[in-house]
């Protein structure tokens, strides 16, 4: 079967998005917390507290997410398991920061908004890599 040119299009946004969530883990993990908390010492406090299971799974998250739209790209159904793997690993880091900090009650609950957006936008891309495995697309 033929790929629709929506499965060209979503790919390339979702590996420029993912991309951009690799870019962000470099600069959050390698960031100097010193630095940071002349301007932001909560966050430069939670920065510095994040255990290793925490940042292993934000490393998760990105990484699967990134190999997912490169294998939706190519075609192959594998993309459907990694982008799963990405999810899971998200609602891992965001529920340590939202449940394993007290970011809410420093920040508000708009500290929400973003890691919402960054959930939701990983539900559809599982959701279209599934509904390509299911229309012969994606093999």
């Amino acid at each position: 079967m033929s790929a629709p040119r929506s499965l060209t299009i979503v790919g390339i946004a979702a590996l420029l998005w993912n991309l951009m969530g690799d870019a962000s883990f470099v600069a959050q993990y390698s960031m100097d917390t010193a630095e940071l908390a002349k301007t932001d010492p909560y966050t430069a406090r939670i920065f510095a507290q994040m255990p290793t299971w925490a940042w292993a799974a934000f490393a998760v998250s990105v990484v699967t997410g990134t190999l997912g739209s490169i294998l939706l790209l190519m075609r192959r159904a594998a993309a459907v398991a990694l982008y799963l793997i990405s999810l899971i690993a998200i609602i891992m880091t965001f529920g340590h920061s939202f449940f394993g900090t007290d970011m809410l009650a420093i920040k508000g609950w708009t500290a929400t908004l973003f890691p919402a957006l960054i959930f939701v936008l990983g539900i559809a891309q599982f959701l279209y890599a599934r509904a390509q495995v299911t229309k012969g697309v994606l093999r």
